[in-house]
């Protein structure tokens, strides 16, 4: 039997025609694989697609049901916009391939992002994440495989936008997709239900990972572990308190954690604002000190002049 990858394994030049719609699409290059299929950059006469292709219709289903949810979320793009859904048969295989087109989103990966431009700009994405993961909790879905290679992000001006859907599952069900180090599973902090308190402790494990860019294993209990690993970076000691109400599951929703990522740079400005007024007000007061003692000198020339005229006067 040919596995998934071998039968999607597409060359470069490949022209993929739906048997429903017959759309063209040119495959250029292959973007990435998961558990239920491929995703090829591709090119069509509209521009450049991502193509998403399975053998698992069922998968696709979901997937596409998933992406025209987001669609109709009111004020927030979520995920790439979805563009086609067909099927194609596949000469070298044999095989009929599901697949669909979306959204192309062409940008830079959280970390090469944060390297060039500093570490301040997690803060920004982490606000932006935690909104949009609170518009997906309200239409009813978890994100579930959330992690920084299902993210990019997009210039102009820089945002932060998910790229794979394929884990996104419907609350209360088990999360569909996870990776080791993002699942509080297996870290021994929580079920794999899928629930916002479940996306919430992969945005912990994402800021982690920011820190532990090649990642770690776990080592006995997970709990005393991670807090061991925070401790041990600067970057993640000023997140302390938000990371382990994440790890520990007291975030109910999604506002709750960014309100706290808000007040945290508050408090963080107000730490700076002495300092800045204090090298602010230090040239007004010299400046208001040099006033003073210029019209005392006025008044003290303006008495000399008076007392020099009336003694020569009498």
């Amino acid at each position: 039997m040919i596995s998934v990858h071998q039968a999607y394994n597409l060359k470069q030049g490949t022209i993929v025609q739906g048997k429903w719609n017959h759309s063209r699409y040119r495959i250029i290059k292959s973007l990435g694989c998961g558990a239920t299929g491929i995703v090829y950059l591709a090119e069509c006469p509209k521009g450049r697609v991502a193509l998403k292709m399975s053998n698992n219709s069922t998968a696709i289903i979901s997937e596409v049901n998933v992406l025209k949810k987001f669609g109709k979320v009111q004020g927030s793009i979520l995920g790439p916009s979805l563009l086609d859904v067909d099927d194609w048969f596949s000469p070298s295989s044999s095989q009929l391939m599901h697949f669909y087109a979306m959204e192309y989103l062409d940008g830079e990966n959280l970390f090469q992002f944060i390297n060039k431009r500093g570490e301040e700009w997690l803060e920004v994405f982490l606000l932006q994440l935690l909104g949009d993961l609170q518009n997906l909790h309200e239409t009813g879905w978890v994100f579930g495989d959330l992690k920084p290679d299902n993210v990019i992000i997009i210039p102009s001006p820089p945002k932060i936008r998910w790229l794979d859907v394929g884990g996104t599952t419907l609350q209360g069900r088990a999360i569909k997709e996870y990776t080791e180090f993002f699942d509080r599973g297996y870290w021994g902090l929580g079920s794999r239900k899928a629930e916002p308190s479940y996306d919430l402790f992969c945005v912990a494990m994402m800021i982690m990972n920011v820190a532990y860019p090649h990642r770690f294993i776990k080592k006995g209990d997970g709990h005393t572990q991670l807090i061991r690993m925070i401790e041990q970076k600067s970057l993640l000691m000023k997140y302390k308190p938000i990371l382990l109400k994440a790890f520990e599951g007291k975030y109910a929703d999604a506002v709750q954690m960014k309100n706290d990522l808000v007040q945290l740079r508050m408090r963080s400005d107000k730490r700076n604002v002495p300092k800045q007024v204090h090298r602010q007000r230090a040239p007004s007061q010299k400046k208001k000190k040099g006033i003073w003692e210029t019209i005392l000198l006025l008044i003290a020339v303006l008495i000399g002049y008076f007392v020099y005229i009336y003694t020569n006067l009498l």
